[in-house]
């Protein structure tokens, strides 16, 4: 893959590569479905305070997991269009719901929870629109607070770089609706959940995705294929961001930002979507208008590190990366597409800025377009769930071999 970097981004490969190292924690896997969804979120979906997963097609409970209906879609060109599941009290009648998005579909909906009669019945989850986007080559997406005001904003990646660039902001509005009064039809107005399109700007967009304060003004910037834009403060939602074209990847979504160090600036970590190595971008301060960073090889040893993700595996206090490979993310276009499929952590050492690699799985169980975790079984540890086009599965934590 060739990268084009702008006079800010320097690349070394020769510090900070990771190693392997024997597992020092164990892991129960638990198989949920094989399909090729590839959309996960974890959460209570019917209140009895235990976590439960979504993925796709269903839900799972806790603890059987055993796949319970929720929605459909279609299978499109070599996909299922479900590349994104967000658990979310959309209409905040108390219980959580689900957004959901895919590949080539334009509309963005949300699935509303049909309360603890309808999930003990099987019901599937009633189906709204948020918003018809007319966009319809989205990458991946990230539900996340980039104003401040408490309420997460849809963002969404394509592939196409010249699509301008979004940020969807959750609204409620006013539609006339028919309903029953009496034995009758009457019309009424009724406050519906829905998206507002904010424009952010008209290039940089391409594969890769993340969000998080890089230029160190506390407000989150985003990051893009193509560059990144400077968040303009708390209007931002109102208002012009500045654009960096300082990189050019097909970089994983998300990216992640997050200071690998200890230094106080933060770093981007980010993986090759559609090929082999994870890298690190250690940030090294402003220079000539924009942040200068130079590049660290964490490890090139998988291909396809379609999605990154921060948790506290170990117990320890400091959160590990998460990656693994994403199975036939081009349908077995991708070099290494054939080679095991796997999920992987990596210890981060801030005095050093360097990584230890660690297995977790192989051979069952990849990652698709999201990883999640939680302490799903309530054993003190914090669990992995994963959907893919090798399935859906959590990789139960069940701590270091010690115990």
């Amino acid at each position: 893959m060739l990268y084009k970097f702008c006079f800010s981004f320097i690349c070394t490969f020769f510090v900070n590569i990771a190693y392997s190292a024997e597992p020092i924690l164990t892991w129960k896997l638990m198989p949920l479905a094989v399909d090729a969804n590839e959309g996960i979120d974890v959460a209570d979906f019917n209140g009895d305070g235990k976590l439960d997963v979504v993925a796709g097609r269903f839900w799972y409970q806790n603890p059987d997991f055993r796949p319970r209906p929720l929605r459909n879609f279609e299978d499109v060109r070599g996909y299922v269009e479900s590349n994104g599941d967000f658990a979310y009290d959309v209409d905040a009648d108390g219980v959580m719901d689900v957004i959901a998005g895919g590949f080539f579909a334009t509309q963005v909906n949300w699935y509303k929870n049909p309360g603890p009669e309808g999930l003990r019945l099987g019901h599937q989850w009633e189906q709204h629109l948020l918003l018809d986007t007319e966009e319809s080559q989205n990458e991946g997406q990230l539900l996340q607070d980039l104003n401040g005001d408490g309420k997460p904003e849809w963002i969404v990646n394509t592939w196409a770089k010249d699509a301008p660039i979004y940020i969807y902001e959750m609204i409620t509005v006013e539609k006339t609706v028919q309903v029953m009064e009496g034995g009758q039809k009457k019309l009424v107005q009724q406050s519906q959940p829905a998206l507002r399109k904010n424009l952010v700007g008209m290039r940089g967009n391409g594969h890769g995705l993340g969000v998080g304060d890089i230029d160190g003004d506390t407000y989150p910037d985003l990051l893009l294929g193509h560059g990144w834009y400077q968040n303009p403060g708390k209007d931002c939602l109102k208002t012009t961001w500045k654009y960096h074209n300082d990189w050019q990847i097909h970089g994983s979504v998300p990216m992640l930002v997050f200071d690998v160090n200890n230094d106080g600036k933060n770093d981007v970590l980010v993986g090759e979507a559609h090929a082999h190595g994870l890298y690190w971008w250690e940030n090294r301060g402003p220079k000539d208008g924009t942040v200068h960073f130079e590049k660290h090889l964490i490890d090139d040893q998988t291909s396809q590190l379609h999605a990154l993700h921060l948790a506290d595996l170990t117990g320890d206090g400091k959160p590990e990366l998460i990656t693994g490979k994403r199975y036939f993310a081009h349908n077995g276009g991708d070099p290494g597409a054939k080679e095991p499929i796997e999920v992987v952590y990596f210890e981060i050492d801030p005095k050093t800025g360097s990584f230890k690699r660690h297995l977790v799985h192989q051979g069952r169980a990849g990652i698709g377009l999201q990883i999640r975790t939680a302490d799903i079984d309530g054993n003190g540890h914090i669990d992995i769930a994963v959907a893919g086009k090798s399935g859906t599965h959590i990789l139960f934590n069940q701590g270091p071999k010690s115990q």
